[in-house]
């Protein structure tokens, strides 16, 4: 397992369908070496903490595989384009249970929630169907809670060091 991407953004105004928004959803890839706080990535932000964000939701991590589904609906898409702080390869939602805990670079963190999809992820596309296909898809991503603060970069490999086999997977409660 590894981590492909670390993305970050900060909020900007938008209008989607005749309404003005604020939104983080746009991330951009980092180079180098980028520190992991409590609260998520330094350099990030988000418009709604209220919704997004958090102890619980510090980081959103999105798998790399999933790219290759939303290619032909999508196009050609940057790391991050999904609003993912970390963009991962071979972390797949079934088999990745709320509880794990998973160490990369001097991070520690433990997966808490599948990620549900609201109407800014329709906005950064402009495609009002989107949440309807994300939600069908079940290619959810996932949230996790920053146990260790410390220092990640692409390209770091990532081990899980406590699997809560009791727990349900990602998948498993993304689509209950």
């Amino acid at each position: 397992m590894r981590l492909v991407s670390v993305n970050a953004g900060t909020p900007r105004e938008v209008r989607w369908r005749g309404r003005r928004m604020r939104s983080a959803i746009w991330k951009t890839p980092l180079t180098g070496v980028v520190r992991v706080g409590r609260f998520g990535l330094d350099g990030d932000e988000q418009a709604d903490p209220a919704l997004h964000g958090g102890h619980e939701k510090a980081i959103y991590v999105y798998p790399s595989e999933h790219y290759a589904y939303w290619q032909p609906l999508l196009g050609e898409l940057p790391w991050g384009a999904f609003g993912e702080n970390f963009t991962t390869d071979g972390l797949l939602e079934p088999e990745v249970h709320i509880g794990d805990r998973l160490a990369l670079g001097s991070v520690l963190l433990e997966v808490t929630e599948p990620r549900t999809p609201c109407v800014k992820l329709a906005m950064r596309f402009q495609r009002p169907a989107l949440v309807r296909e994300f939600v069908k898809s079940a290619r959810s991503g996932f949230y996790c809670a920053v146990l260790r603060e410390g220092e990640v970069c692409a390209g770091h490999s990532i081990e899980r060091i406590h699997r809560a086999a009791a727990m349900p997977t990602v998948h498993e409660l993304f689509t209950r």
